[in-house]
C-alpha cells in the first residue's frame, strides 16, 4: 500500500463560519410583514417579528389585528 502524497492542509478553525445550532431560527426580516393563519377553527394574525394575535373565529377581524399591530 503506498502513502497518501496528495493530502492538502484543512483550513484554519477561525477561516470557517461556526455551525447554527439546530434550534436557531433565521433572523427576521426588517419591519413587520403579517398574515393570518388558520387553527382548526380559529383564525390568528402573525407577523415576522414573532408577534401573534387572539384566535378568532372571523378572518375578518384577524386581518384587523394585523393592520392595527404594523399601525406605528
Amino acid at each position: 500500500m503506498e502513502p497518501h502524497t496528495e493530502a492538502r492542509l484543512a483550513p484554519p478553525l477561525d477561516s470557517l463560519p461556526l455551525p447554527r445550532p439546530p434550534h436557531a431560527q433565521p433572523e427576521p426580516p426588517a419591519g413587520h410583514t403579517t398574515s393570518t393563519a388558520d387553527r382548526g377553527s380559529f383564525c390568528l394574525a402573525v407577523c415576522t417579528c414573532g408577534w401573534n394575535g387572539p384566535a378568532r373565529r372571523s378572518r375578518d377581524l384577524a386581518r384587523r389585528d394585523a393592520a392595527r399591530h404594523t399601525q406605528p
